[in-house]
């Protein structure tokens, strides 16, 4: 069945629900929101979880997670997705699967661990991960933690971009951001298989950065889905997820508090492109 065709860009998360509403799926809609985009979800887990620790995973059924996709792909559409939380193989193996044979613009965000320190993905998920789902992305975020993992090399606050991405790229990510919220240099680093392109980033401390990851990922897949460039997107997306934790709601809960992505206010003063 063919979808009608959009009035405003499609944007779909592929990804866990954060009963918080810092990150994860929540995140992911309300920066599709602010970027005048309609966001479609496929929930694939559910996390108990709050600012300070994630103390229960409940996982859905592959079958289920497909009948997700296929409803939204089957009725409303998709001009570009982005994948979040995964947590376990047979999950990542259902969405690769389905996305092969539905290709769309893909931003992958190999979210390994939390902030708290707790495993979002299971140890036997990271090749399959790397084998099925890298090949089928646009664009790779890992941040600098996940970066020296998919690496293979400890993490150090000082590991050269440069290489993870050229790495990362190696494993069959088309194209790598290796994101710049951690470390001692504030950069994103973006490597396109020819091209390194650093791109400067703001930071504003750790008061409220619980969902900065997903915000950047979901904001890239934003603007590739109004029809940015890979590199325009990029520095879009870096731009808006420095504001969400700028605006953070520090203070909201015991630990870093939520990033806000819905406070950017006139985001071509804050340096974000406007969607065409």
């Amino acid at each position: 069945m063919l979808a009608f065709p959009a009035v405003i860009p499609r944007c779909l998360t592929i990804a866990t629900s954060d009963s918080g509403g810092g990150a994860g799926i929540q995140a992911d809609l309300k920066a599709f929101a602010a970027l005048g985009c309609h966001g479609t979800s496929a929930v694939v887990a559910l996390t108990a979880q709050n600012t300070h620790s994630v103390t229960a995973v409940h996982e859905a059924p592959p079958a289920f997670v497909r009948a997700q996709l296929d409803a939204v792909f089957d009725d409303i559409g998709v001009d570009a997705a982005k994948t979040g939380m995964l947590f376990s193989a047979r999950i990542i193996e259902a969405v690769a699967d389905f996305l092969a044979e539905r290709p769309v613009p893909l931003v992958v965000d190999p979210v390994m661990v939390a902030a708290s320190g707790a495993k979002l993905l299971q140890d036997d998920a990271v090749s399959v991960l790397v084998g099925e789902l890298f090949p089928l992305a646009a664009v790779v975020t890992p941040n600098l933690h996940e970066a020296c993992a998919l690496a293979r090399v400890p993490y150090v606050d000082d590991a050269d971009r440069r290489e993870l991405a050229e790495a990362i790229h190696d494993l069959g990510a088309p194209a790598v951001v290796v994101t710049g919220g951690h470390g001692e240099e504030p950069v994103d680093w973006l490597f396109d298989g020819e091209r390194h392109v650093p791109i400067a980033v703001d930071r504003h401390g750790d008061e409220a950065t619980h969902g900065a990851g997903c915000t950047h990922s979901a904001s890239l897949a934003g603007l590739l889905a109004w029809g940015e460039s890979l590199e325009d997107a990029a520095r879009g997306a870096a731009a808006m997820a420095s504001e969400a934790v700028r605006n953070g709601l520090a203070g909201l809960g015991a630990g870093s508090g939520p990033v806000d992505v819905l406070r950017l206010g006139d985001r071509e003063a804050r340096g974000v492109r406007a969607p065409r």
